[in-house]
């Protein structure tokens, strides 16, 4: 069987085709940030907590009696209220868990933040237990909050005849929303001499040395000087000496357009393929099992079928632009233009069918090849 196909008609197809996907890439405008989403004053920052706790009213799913640990401290608990005990039987409704919690900047005594919990011993759920006030402290040992509730549990066991039937999640694993008291400050110095110092949350040379331009042109010139590829350092105005935080709101509603490196990032696990706008491919071919992909720079196109016991029909035509084909056994050659956008190299791999792991190995080989333009990082 033949099958004759119209050149004419498949050009202009392709042309709109790619046509509409290429304008508003080079429509778009460049994406502006606010400072305060680009980066953080230095000295402003949270504060990792934790702490050693009980947790009581476990429905017979608490530590067995060869956790040491919550022994003691049932023990320890009683004799601080008066009721000294040497030795208790097996305990099931009682676990030993970490504690932990983020102390958030200019947290103020009386503040409630939320609270982490897990198990430490050998218990089997954490649900329906109540954890009893526990002291959080900082790497300094002080103490900065307390915490005490009702635990929340995302999951839970099923246990007969102490066989695990079911389970969902991670029963031993809990949080307090708003479970502790802020019971310390914590000082926060953002101010070194008269300046400030912004610190980006994604290092690059491009972005400090726009983001002190901004600053310059729309407050005031020779204030900012981009120190290295994550630091900027502000000078504080003499207008504002007396008020730096009316200074802060107004740096940080700027606005400034990021740079970033060119990365490809794949999570095989999930399947997830994520393709920065700037990266792109040299000329290359690649040839995975029955996957063969190319990158030309010039070429014939085909587009062919199999007609009946592996007889190939059709007819080729011949395109004078770059091109991108994909091919595995038994599936017609799939054609498309393509700057050297890896883009539409991952868009005609899911065409066809192909697992991310067949992907993963794909773009590895590009870019050992040398042809893949950007960072590959692989999860």
């Amino acid at each position: 069987m033949k099958i004759r196909i119209n050149t004419g008609l498949v050009f202009l197809l392709a042309a709109a085709f790619f046509l509409f996907i290429a304008v508003p890439a080079f429509g778009q405008e460049p994406l502006q940030l606010r400072v305060k989403d680009l980066a953080r004053l230095e000295g402003v920052r949270e504060n990792q907590l934790t702490g050693l706790g009980l947790v009581v009213g476990l429905r017979g799913t608490g530590d067995s009696s060869r956790s040491q640990a919550s022994m003691e401290m049932v023990l320890n608990f009683l004799a601080r209220y008066g009721v000294p005990v040497e030795r208790m039987g097996n305990l099931r409704n009682v676990a030993v868990v970490a504690v932990s919690a983020e102390l958030p900047p200019f947290a103020r005594g009386g503040d409630r933040i939320d609270v982490h919990v897990s198990s430490i011993g050998d218990a089997r759920s954490l649900s329906g237990g109540t954890l009893l006030q526990t002291p959080l402290t900082g790497a300094d040992g002080k103490v900065y909050a307390v915490a005490q509730g009702p635990l929340v549990i995302g999951g839970y066991a099923v246990y007969k005849n102490n066989e695990l039937r079911e389970v969902k999640n991670h029963p031993t694993v809990a949080t307090i929303p708003r479970g502790a008291l802020v019971e310390r400050e914590v000082p926060m110095e953002f101010l070194h001499g008269e300046k400030l110092r912004l610190v980006l949350n994604r290092p690059d040379f491009t972005t400090a040395g726009r983001l002190a331009a901004v600053i310059n042109e729309r407050i005031q010139p020779g204030l900012a000087e981009a120190k290295d590829g994550s630091l900027v350092e502000v000078a504080v105005p003499a207008a504002y000496q007396g008020n730096p935080v009316e200074f802060i709101t107004a740096l940080e509603a700027l606005p400034v357009t990021p740079d970033k490196v060119a990365r490809v990032v794949i999570n095989e696990r999930t399947g997830t393929v994520v393709i920065d706008e700037n990266v792109r491919v040299s000329p290359v071919a690649v040839t995975h099992g029955s996957i063969t992909v190319k990158v030309m720079e010039e070429g014939m196109a085909y587009y062919s079928f199999s007609g009946e016991e592996g007889e190939e029909t059709g007819e080729a035509w011949a395109m004078t632009r770059d091109f991108v084909t994909v091919e595995e056994k038994e599936v017609p050659m799939v054609a498309l233009p393509a700057g050297a956008s890896l883009e539409e190299i991952v868009e005609v791999l899911n065409m066809i069918g192909t697992n991310p792991h067949d992907i993963a190995a794909i773009l590895i080989a590009i870019d050992q090849a040398g042809a893949l333009h950007g960072v590959l990082e692989i999860q």
